[in-house]
């Protein structure tokens, strides 16, 4: 750990070697003289409020050498008006601090490094994100700048009780990370776990942002697909949740907020159920949970009545197939499970302006000339487009596609062993759920394990709102 001296030149051919700002054209420092000593100014082009700093630096040229302080406190308290001033001994953290965009200053005679934070990032409008739209209420979303997110949060949330405890992790990214509670209401053994964990990951980059951070603090049981974190991009899902006691993680250049510990039940739940009435949130709420179901069994289930069509009971002969498969219904299930995880991975990437023609060209043309060329039954076709719109009605992702493992599994599992392979990938499909964990160590599936009935109404039905001295808490 290698502490500055009083000696500006050794510190400066120094720090210009370290930086190699003779390469590095955004590496920008700056020889000046401040009341008759030598001086230097290093910053980051482009991390920096340009007004900011020159209303600083014609100030500094006002003074003179008469009135210079003895040392850099002294000196930071009289000529640097802007409140975010910071004195810093340790070179190491005098460079993460530039890189974040700080502008350091040195003054021959002095022995710290004087850190200007007059930081200003590149962002975008904080916008509705496009994953979690609601049909009522605020418009607002986080974006990838961390300040504008905790902003956000505190806007919604005047409490003095409300912490936002910075950290760090990367040892080449130093990504700030912001943890957000409640201090009366948060649970204190998981907070110091969180984090110990965050404390103690030792990684170069959070590369991926928060999906890095999560496999770093919760690595243990990664084979099982069910997500063990929520994800939001909405300022006021993240503000209820902290007001529940839940703790919110946001990392910088990230625009999602992650909220722990999450149960089954988190994950499904949605802005949407709180912007209506209750008898419509409850609505909306069953419709979702009941809709994942079918997801997870319909295609399984056909498959099954289709392997044994004499347990087809005559009201449901129309589910029979119309015409000869030239293609296992196994196959074409399959087939078209990875079919759609293709075209969806071809739209993201295809350009916006083209995304719904094209979309509509795939739809028709493979839709209906796969049908008239024997490779799928017009039936198959009818229950997988019914599961593809119906994965869209959560939001989570992560859960989406934990339901499609699971459904892929028992499809698989029915061809193989008929009846006794279908309830074989029901009851595996439950264990996952079952035995899966939040990362406080509590039951994933709380309150039906262990069973709390009052908690079990307030997860199926959209209760009224609680109220606190006539305020509403979420």
């Amino acid at each position: 750990m290698m502490q500055f001296t009083s000696n500006l030149s050794d510190t400066r051919d120094r720090l210009k070697k370290i930086l190699k700002a003779d390469t590095n054209f955004d590496v920008v420092y700056r020889t000046l003289t401040i009341g008759g000593r030598s001086a230097c100014l290093f910053f980051v082009d482009g991390l920096t409020k340009d007004e900011v700093l020159q209303k600083l630096l014609q100030g500094f040229y006002m003074v003179k050498a008469d009135d210079m302080p003895a040392d850099a406190h002294d000196f930071s308290k009289k000529y640097l008006p802007y409140g975010e001033i910071d004195l810093i001994r340790d070179q190491d953290v005098m460079i993460t601090s530039l890189l974040m965009g700080m502008s350091c200053l040195f003054i021959d005679g002095y022995d710290q490094c004087i850190a200007i934070d007059c930081r200003t990032y590149p962002a975008r409008g904080v916008s509705e994100p496009d994953k979690d739209k609601v049909l009522r209420g605020s418009r607002d979303g986080f974006v990838e700048t961390l300040i504008f997110n905790t902003a956000l949060i505190r806007r919604r949330i005047r409490d003095p009780k409300l912490c936002m405890e910075i950290m760090s992790a990367g040892e080449s990214s130093h990504t700030d990370i912001a943890i957000c509670y409640m201090d009366s209401r948060v649970d204190k053994d998981l907070l110091h776990t969180i984090k110990d964990r965050i404390q103690h990951v030792h990684v170069d980059a959070l590369t991926m942002n928060q999906e890095s951070l999560a496999e770093c603090i919760y690595p243990h049981k990664w084979y099982n697909p069910f997500p063990k974190f929520r994800f939001s991009e909405r300022p006021d899902t993240a503000a209820a949740s902290i007001l529940e006691g839940s703790i919110v993680i946001l990392v910088d250049n990230s625009p999602a907020a992650m909220i722990l510990p999450s149960s089954v039940f988190d994950i499904i739940e949605e802005a949407d159920d709180y912007y209506f009435p209750p008898i419509t949130g409850t609505y909306l709420r069953l419709s979702r949970m009941l809709i994942s179901l079918l997801t997870l069994l319909l295609t399984p289930l056909w498959l099954l009545l289709m392997q044994n069509q004499e347990w087809i009971p005559q009201w449901l002969a129309f589910i029979q197939l119309s015409d000869t498969p030239h293609v296992p219904l196994i196959w074409q299930l399959l087939l078209l499970e990875f079919a759609i995880d293709g075209l969806r991975l071809a739209a993201v990437n295809t350009p916006s302006m083209l995304t719904t023609p094209l979309s509509v060209i795939a739809g028709i043309v493979l839709g209906e000339y796969s049908v008239k060329s024997g490779w799928f039954n017009s039936e198959t076709m009818l229950y997988m487009a019914f599961v593809t719109v119906a994965n869209y009605s959560q939001a989570s992702y992560e859960l989406g596609y934990a339901l499609k493992f699971m459904r892929v599994i028992i499809l698989i599992l029915t061809a193989l062993f008929n009846f006794w392979g279908f309830a074989g990938g029901i009851i595996l499909s439950v264990c996952f759920i079952v035995f899966n964990k939040t990362i406080a160590g509590k039951s994933y599936i709380y309150p039906l394990i262990p069973f709390s009935w009052s908690e079990v109404k307030k997860r199926f039905l959209r209760t009224r709102l609680p109220h606190t001295n006539g305020s509403q808490s979420k």
